[in-house]
């Protein structure tokens, strides 16, 4: 079972070069830079948050899924710089089976310098061992190179391939499963 001491206070989480902490609506026009951005969009299969108020929701629902204890989402924090480069959540999170998906952005200023493999490092520890998860799920565009390959760097292993079984902006579109068991994520192996 999951342990929900972590949806009573936040849990702020800290790596080496970031900060995690929670989403909040003063994050808004953060959020709808990153999430209006093609380069993060086009693989994301979501609405692009194209004002402010559309990410202000955006966040609001994210906040009720903490509340309800189906979500954790946090601002990820550059520390030298105070800035905020992109966002971490575990979502659908089902308490019976110990299992969540997992979503994530980063503003492209940022590929590329080993900050979405720390952040996996940070959160997927913090989820394992103490959130109690026992499997993490991604579900990707299979046409997102990066994000397989990032998933298969943290040792996600292809679940399931579905075919044209999500509708998005007028079309079917296909979708590649991952899955990370507890018993595979080993911290030390992706540390560098």
């Amino acid at each position: 079972m999951i342990n929900e001491i972590y949806f009573k206070d936040f849990p702020g989480l800290e790596s080496k070069r970031l900060l995690f902490r929670k989403l909040e609506l003063t994050d808004a026009p953060e959020v709808q830079l990153i999430r209006s951005d093609e380069k993060v969009m086009i693989y994301m299969d979501s609405e692009r948050h194209n004002t402010i108020q559309y990410s202000e929701n955006f966040i609001s629902r994210n906040l009720k899924m903490y509340e309800d204890k189906t979500g954790i989402f946090w601002a990820i924090i550059e520390k030298s710089s105070n800035r905020f480069v992109g966002d971490f959540a575990f979502f659908k999170i089902d308490s019976k089976n110990s299992r969540a998906e997992i979503g994530y952005t980063l503003k492209p200023e940022f590929w590329g310098m080993g900050f979405m493999k720390e952040a996996m490092c940070t959160i997927f520890n913090f989820g394992f061992r103490d959130l109690n998860l026992h499997s993490l799920e991604a579900n990707i565009n299979p046409e997102n190179d990066n994000s397989r390959a990032i998933l298969r760097k943290m040792s996600f292993k292809k679940e399931a391939y579905f075919r044209e079984n999500y509708f998005y902006n007028g079309d079917y579109l296909d979708s590649e499963i991952y899955s990370l068991l507890t018993s595979e994520f080993q911290l030390d192996k992706y540390k560098e």
